[in-house]
């Protein structure tokens, strides 16, 4: 919602735009005698003779421009929930506020102006019209708000070419596939402008390879334009893959809400912790959710003997080189820097192998495996002015590939100085190296 400044000009703009709070839906003839036992504590089984709960003290934040994703097993509420969000059903208690705008408790023919200015919905089975063409589906939106004709027709023509149906205008929706016809039920949702889209298990009846098309399409045009989209789905992987924050529910309550690293790294109960178990986590990780402190890492100023030094106490056989600003030069091995040493070589820098892999922290964990495995070095994460942020050793990929819990005191952490007065070093290392696990 817009409220005057402090000092009168433009008004400040409230991030926050879908706001519930502390909703409750029970079906039965005592609905709001099971809401207040539930408010005081008592389970959705104490009150099943009083009606059946199916959304229990619901309450959440979504942010402007955030694609927030409910999701839960059949039977967990969900549907009820997003049904609350734009009035479909009367919440039993607790409130929904879309802009500052009131969804609960208000009379029908403002609910009906609140759904036609602020909320538009994505069904699972498409609900589109079917005696009508793809370009008078689109533009049906419009054709409630009282748009001109002419103007909501050249409106949904440029809507149904970004959602890729060009040439598709003037078929009726029985003669669409199944993705095609979920794309029409897409544009007409971002033809009527809303700033709020809910989608309804919107992908859960495309085949699989359709329905991660229509996900990736779905994160381009949220890219794109902006919108505010609450997703319900079942799917871990699609909500993983959606969503920029989820919430949990179970048996009518939101046992969980948080960004999908979150639920996967740091799962709030057993219940929570059995749901994603199975989850691909290469979707959801990324360079930066495994990546460790930059430990194994010297200035290039610190010479051979240094960088030497500092692979033997730290038992690693090869180490990154920043530059100035901390930037990634390359790396370096044991038994070059000793040859070097022996030769009486001083500069480190004409022994980095400047080959050494670099990823940014957004890098998914799917494209970490291959590089660490060619490369035989601990993978660099920099950032945008190619500064050193922290390194992701093979243990650890591994691990986290592999969902397992690694205890990274094993690997002895040393924060290296910025300059370092090593000791001669005068004994040469074993033939046999020691794994990287740095």
């Amino acid at each position: 919602m817009s409220e005057p400044s402090a000092n009168g000009d433009a008004p400040i703009v409230d991030d926050i735009v879908v706001r519930v709070e502390h909703l409750t839906k029970v079906f039965g003839r005592r609905a709001r005698e099971a809401a207040d036992r539930l408010a005081q504590g008592a389970s959705r089984d104490e009150v099943a003779k009083l009606g059946t709960a199916a959304v229990i003290d619901a309450s959440f934040e979504v942010k402007r421009g955030e694609i927030f994703v409910v999701m839960g097993l059949s039977g967990s509420g969900k549907s009820t929930l997003i049904r609350m969000l734009n009035g479909l059903l009367d919440a039993t208690a607790g409130s929904v506020d879309i802009q500052g705008e009131p969804v609960t408790g208000i009379d029908p023919k403002r609910l009906r102006a609140v759904r036609r200015s602020q909320v538009s919905m994505v069904f699972q089975h498409f609900a589109l019209l079917p005696h009508r063409t793809v370009l008078d589906n689109v533009a049906y939106g419009l054709e409630i708000q009282g748009v001109e004709r002419s103007k909501r027709l050249e409106l949904a023509r440029a809507v149904i070419e970004r959602v890729g149906l060009s040439g598709w205008e003037h078929r009726l929706p029985s003669e669409l596939s199944g993705g095609m016809q979920q794309r029409v039920g897409i544009a007409r949702a971002l033809c009527a402008d809303t700033p709020v889209l809910l989608m309804d298990e919107a992908f859960s009846a495309l085949d699989p390879l359709i329905r991660r098309e229509m996900q990736e399409q779905l994160v381009e045009l949220q890219a794109e334009l902006g919108k505010t989209i609450v997703f319900i789905t079942h799917d871990l992987n699609e909500a993983m893959f959606l969503g920029d924050r989820i919430a949990v529910m179970r048996d009518g309550r939101i046992v969980q809400i948080g960004t999908p690293e979150d639920i996967l790294t740091d799962p709030a109960n057993d219940y929570v912790a059995q749901f994603v178990q199975d989850v691909d986590r290469t979707r959801v990780l990324t360079a930066a959710s495994v990546m460790e402190p930059p430990a194994a890492a010297v200035p290039v100023t610190m010479g051979p003997r240094g960088a030497l030094k500092t692979m033997r106490d730290m038992q690693i056989s090869g180490l990154l080189v920043t530059g100035p600003g901390r930037t990634v030069l390359g790396a370096v091995k044991d038994r070059d820097v000793l040859r070097a040493i022996q030769k009486g070589e001083h500069d480190l820098g004409t022994l980095v192998d400047a080959s050494v892999p670099t990823v940014s922290p957004d890098t998914s964990l799917a494209d970490l495996p291959e590089l660490a495995i060619t490369s035989g070095m601990p993978i660099a994460v920099v950032g945008e002015d190619d500064r050193l942020l922290g390194i992701v050793p093979r243990v650890l990929l591994l691990a986290a590939l592999g969902n397992v819990s690694t205890d990274t005191s094993e690997f002895t952490i040393v924060d290296i100085p910025p300059a370092m007065d090593p000791q001669l070093v005068t004994q040469t290392l074993d033939d046999t190296e020691v794994s990287d696990v740095r």
